[in-house]
Parts: C-alpha cells; sequence; structure tokens
C-alpha cells in the first residue's frame, strides 16, 4: 500500500426513507471481494440502507447485469458493483479492465443511476488485498459512500 493516507468519510445522511442498494458482484477472488463487501455492508448499515446482493461469473459481466437490474428492478436507489481483475501475462487484463469501465461509465452517462463502481484493477494479489482489508483502504466501503453520497445529492435534487 502507498504512504498515502486514505481519506477518513463520514457517513452521508440521507433524507427520506432507508435506501435500496443492489449489490453485484463477481466473486472470482473471493477473499478479496469478499473484504470489500463487508466494508461496504459496514458503510450501507451506518446509513440504514438495505443491501442485496447479487453475484455474476466474472468482472466482464459486471456491466450487463447493471444494465438488467436497472430494467427489471426500477425500485433500487443505487447499483454498488465490487469486483477484482489481477494483472496476468497476457493481454486478457488490459481488455477485460477497459471494456468493463467503459460499459459501466456508459450506463451511468445514460441513465443517471446511483452508482458506487469498486473494480479493483492490480499487479499483484497482495495490492488487492490490501485494498480489501478491514480499514479506510477499503474499496468497497469507499465505492459504499459514493453510491450513498449519490442517493442522498439524487433526493436533494428531488430525482428520487
Amino acid at each position: 500500500m502507498s504512504t498515502i493516507d486514505a481519506p477518513e468519510r463520514a457517513t452521508p445522511a440521507i433524507p427520506g426513507p432507508p435506501p435500496r442498494i443492489l449489490l453485484i458482484q463477481a466473486p472470482y477472488y473471493e477473499a478479496v471481494v469478499g473484504g470489500m463487501r463487508r466494508g461496504a455492508q459496514r458503510v450501507c448499515a451506518e446509513a440504514g440502507a438495505t443491501l442485496e446482493v447479487v453475484d455474476v461469473a466474472g468482472a466482464y459481466e459486471l456491466p450487463a447485469a447493471l444494465r438488467m437490474a436497472q430494467k427489471v428492478a426500477p425500485g433500487w436507489d443505487g447499483f454498488l458493483l465490487l469486483g477484482c481483475v489481477v494483472k496476468g501475462e497476457t493481454d486478457h487484463y488490459q481488455f477485460i479492465c477497459e471494456a468493463v469501465c467503459q460499459g459501466v461509465m456508459d450506463i451511468s452517462g445514460e441513465t443517471g443511476l446511483a452508482l458506487g463502481f469498486g473494480l479493483l484493477t492490480v499487479e499483484t494479489l497482495a495490492q488487492a488485498e490490501a485494498r480489501s482489508a478491514e480499514d479506510r483502504h477499503n474499496k468497497g466501503a469507499e465505492a459504499a459512500h459514493a453510491v450513498l453520497g449519490q442517493v442522498a445529492l439524487a433526493r436533494k435534487w428531488g430525482l428520487r
């Protein structure tokens, strides 16, 4: 982990009823994604949000699952995506990371969904483990803060 310390984030105050968040996870690296999920669950619990978790096969399936969920379950206040891609010896890493990030960005821009995006793109498994630990570097917790902040903003502006 770098020497730069992650900021401490306060759980946002969200007006209205408790938010409903759908967490779509790609648990290929179960220990890593599980750690991120636990960080997200902690943040959501602090905010009084309900969190439902669904699995997809891998990171590549995250954008398609987000698109499906957005179409079939309009009652969600926000969506949280978690996954991990570790660089290997082939170009597979670059293609997957670029495709997933672009797919999620396209959906986000088209729909304006409240979204937290926690896809680790790392060189080593040790880097991923450091970013999924039970501390303030946990990227699942950061992604949960992001989606809850987006939900709060949407409600403030009367969009949800």
